[in-house]
């Protein structure tokens, strides 16, 4: 499985002339840092997406002697390391541009990144269709869906509100670390389900 994690990450080599120019862009514009820290957590793995599949990778993948289990399993720790690797690097470019950044901001991305990643990934196995297309519908629920949740919570559900006020800080981020992990492992089982049932 750690084969399959360094494959990709030789593969990506190539992607880093796109890469940095892609952050840079980000930074350049002003945008915010969390949205900066996202975009730079999704650009590696859906890359590497979008490279599988036209190479048809999942063929030679299958031959491989590797097991289903253990080439999804390496998508979804791939996708962490490479967030951790994009969030590092999108730090040294932000602080060699005298922007501003705090850890609130790198936790709100990287928890958007693997939000994403849950959406995402099953997506791709179910449908294997456009991959630009399953990114937008992606980011569309999770845009669509999370603010509006969150607002109506904050507004019509007070009780909920007033509790987490009442939390502090520590608490607060490992609860929400919790819930995106349960989230992220329900979407690991899922698309490991999907995965093994597919014929290639």
């Amino acid at each position: 499985m750690i084969n399959l994690i360094r494959r990709d990450v030789i593969m990506q080599k190539r992607n880093l002339l796109v890469f940095i120019p892609f952050v840079l862009f980000f930074i350049i514009m002003n945008s915010h840092p969390t949205l900066t820290f996202l975009v730079a957590s999704i650009f590696i793995p859906f890359n590497t997406f979008d490279y599988d599949k036209k190479a048809e990778t999942n063929i030679l993948l299958n031959s491989l002697p590797y097991t289903r289990r253990e080439i999804i399993a390496a998508r979804y720790i791939g996708a962490i390391v490479y967030m951790i690797f994009a969030v590092g690097l999108t730090s040294l470019a932000l602080l060699a541009f005298n922007k501003s950044f705090t850890l609130t901001d790198i936790a709100i991305g990287s928890s958007l990144f693997l939000l994403f990643v849950a959406l995402a990934f099953p997506l791709f196995y179910i449908f294997e269709s456009n991959i630009t297309l399953i990114i937008m519908i992606s980011f569309i629920l999770l845009v669509g869906i999370v603010p509006p949740t969150v607002y109506y919570l904050a507004e019509y559900v007070p009780y909920i509100t007033n509790f987490m006020l009442n939390l502090s800080n520590i608490v607060l981020y490992t609860s929400v670390a919790i819930i995106i992990a349960i989230i992220y492992i329900i979407s690991w089982v899922t698309t490991t389900l999907v995965y093994q049932h597919k014929a290639f």
